[in-house]
């Protein structure tokens, strides 16, 4: 029987350094953060996404930077007006509150990494990988009825570091992960995407926008976070526990 075939796609952002020489004690987590969302959900974000850029600046080719946000730089020097700020963020909350995706998370706790396993251990970014893509899998698994495709899509780095991260994940999809075959990675035609800031990806804006307040979620859980609060229910779920959230170790 042929199924029919559906497209997702798994857009990474990071929110910290992943260098383990020095440590930020203002910000000791490593976090990479993925939106997980088929091809058509993605579509009707991508749209709602530039609607806001026309809105607020007349024009989709801003670039939507969770920092620069924050600190009202570059174009968002606009938010400084505070009624601008309140709409664009009500408009952003709606955004993350309605879009169909899950978020798939993986945060390092960067000390206790480097006391078990010092400072010239696995890169942490390759190990976060690892983890989301296991997630990604077993969240697809609960999609029956038609065949999977999934596309990795992160944005580029620098030549070195996304060579290497192509390194691994080529021995990846050859070895699978301890907990998913090769041959499961296979069954969904995984593929991975690099794709410059410039060509003004909508997916690794929303990525970008929802992983720092997971990053400060993981660093104090009791702190105050409204902008978690607003995402906490996209994290993927599974047996009733927020599986969509790891945090190592």
């Amino acid at each position: 029987m042929n199924l029919q075939a559906k497209k997702y796609f798994l857009f990474i952002d990071e929110s910290g350094d992943h260098g383990l020489v020095t440590l930020d004690a203002s910000f000791p987590v490593f976090l990479l953060c993925g939106m997980l969302t088929s091809e058509e959900n993605y579509a009707v974000i991508h749209e709602e996404i530039n609607t806001i850029k026309k809105e607020f600046w007349g024009d989709k080719d801003v670039i939507l930077h969770s920092r620069d946000i924050r600190k009202c730089e570059k174009e968002f020097q606009v938010l400084f007006d505070l009624e601008i700020k309140a709409r664009f963020y009500e408009r952003i909350n709606a955004l993350i509150e309605n879009s169909r995706y899950r978020i798939l998370a993986s945060a390092i706790q960067k000390a206790k990494y480097i006391k078990m396993y010092g400072k010239l251990s696995n890169d942490v970014y390759e190990l976060a990988l690892s983890f989301i893509i296991e997630r990604a899998i077993f969240c697809l698994d609960e999609v029956k009825g038609v065949s999977k495709q999934l596309e990795i899509i992160i944005e580029k780095r620098g030549k070195v570091e996304d060579k290497k991260l192509e390194e691994h994940f080529q021995r990846l999809k050859a070895r699978g992960t301890g907990y998913i075959s090769a041959e499961r990675l296979e069954e969904v035609s995984l593929k991975i995407t690099f794709k410059d800031k410039k060509e003004n990806c909508n997916g690794l804006q929303l990525a970008d926008l929802i992983a720092y307040p997971i990053a400060r979620y993981v660093i104090d859980p009791k702190r105050a976070n409204p902008a978690f609060d607003k995402l906490a229910p996209k994290i993927y779920r599974k047996n009733g526990k927020r599986y969509g959230l790891k945090v190592f170790p």
